[in-house]
């Protein structure tokens, strides 16, 4: 049996839906920015403003994004399968 060591409620919850919902927002947001930047910047000139370099750098930040962002819908899915969604350790 665990004991508690920290100062949180008994009842104390973790806001798993709203992970979700966030996340189920995010993954297709930031891989569209990625495809929509990426595409940008095989389209654009040396000369243009913002520079393709500026443009990849952005469709890299937002294909990390989408990754974590998938990552955490993969982590919340397993905790609300498992039937951690209650915020109470069990074992």
């Amino acid at each position: 049996m665990s004991h508690r060591t920290g100062t949180e409620p008994v009842t104390a919850r973790s806001a798993l839906t709203l992970r979700l919902v966030l996340s189920l927002v995010a993954v297709p947001v930031f891989v569209a920015g990625t495809v929509l930047f990426a595409a940008w910047a095989g389209a654009s000139g040396p000369l243009d403003s913002p520079t393709p370099g500026v443009l990849v750098a952005l469709a890299v930040v937002c294909g990390v994004l989408a990754l974590v962002a998938a990552v955490d819908l993969l982590v919340v899915g397993r905790r609300l399968s498992h039937g951690k969604h209650d915020g109470r350790h069990t074992g």
